[in-house]
């Protein structure tokens, strides 16, 4: 059982972590008395961050506080208002479109792993077995749902226009090849699976709802040159915190690269080399 406190999206929620958290302040001259509070999706994120509190960090001279949010909103709205000292759940084009519509001011600091985009279906057994008139389920934020419709274009599902990449958006399909669109939110993309024909579904919530993107993805995203590594994160000015330094160090150790490959099996892939 985590022993992490669990924050859904509301107000309510945004108030008790504020409540909850003003005694630990912000990452601005911390002490080395002061715990690093770090928000984090379930999996894998909190339970990558929750192996090195448990393994890594008291050797490092690091307290580490995990925090767990079940929405892509909070997490980067309590770092800019300091509510936690960083977060671990997005990657990149994520981050640059979450800062712009909303004005703040939250950076990467180090990469940790790979979280493949799959195609999945609890009918179908191929992607070949998709016809038209057949309902495909995807990501309704800006940038994981493009990376949806390059991966369904990726495999003949659909065409968009050229040049679009993965900022796609519906109506930059050319083609649907008779197919039907359901947008949703992308944690709540897995349950919608017994409602459509197949459905693209972000690697961590796939591997909250028992999927192995391994085995069970028709089609998976490749790894190589992907540009949706997940990361550590903080507010900007605060990349330098001796706290956040120890943790990025820590994720990025040989140790967490064995963890990962061990426990995903391929679901989830380190993002980074060996550690120098």
């Amino acid at each position: 059982m985590r022993k992490n406190i669990k924050l859904t999206a509301g107000i309510a929620a945004t108030a008790a972590l504020a409540l909850g958290l003003s005694a630990c302040g912000t990452s601005s001259d911390p002490s080395s008395s002061e715990a690093l509070v770090v928000a984090a999706s379930p999996t894998p994120h909190a339970d990558i961050l929750n192996y090195v509190k448990d393994n890594l960090a008291e050797k490092a001279g690091l307290k580490l506080e995990v925090k767990e949010f079940t929405d892509y909103v909070l997490p980067n709205t309590a770092t800019e208002t300091g509510q936690v000292d960083a977060n671990y759940f997005q990657h990149k084009p994520y981050l640059d479109d979450f800062n712009k519509k909303n004005n703040t001011h939250v950076v990467p600091v180090v990469n940790v792993h790979l979280e493949p985009l799959g195609l999945y279906s609890k009918n179908l057994k191929s992607v070949k077995d998709i016809k038209a008139g057949q309902t495909i389920a995807v990501p309704n934020d800006t940038t994981n749902g493009g990376r949806a419709l390059q991966l369904l274009a990726e495999n003949g599902l659909i065409t968009i226009k050229p040049g679009v990449g993965t900022n796609a958006k519906l109506s930059d399909i050319t083609d649907k090849k008779g197919l039907e669109f359901k947008e949703l939110e992308a944690a709540t993309v897995p349950r919608a699976l017994n409602d459509v024909d197949a459905a693209v579904i972000n690697g961590n919530y796939a591997i909250e709802a028992k999927l192995s993107p391994a085995k069970d993805a028709l089609v998976l995203e490749k790894a190589d040159g992907n540009p949706y590594a997940n990361f550590l994160a903080v507010k900007e000015g605060d990349e330098k915190d001796a706290r956040v330094q120890k943790l990025a160090k820590l994720l990025n150790s040989p140790e967490v690269k064995k963890y990962i490959e061990d426990t995903y099996k391929g679901s989830v892939i380190p993002a980074f080399g060996p550690a120098k």
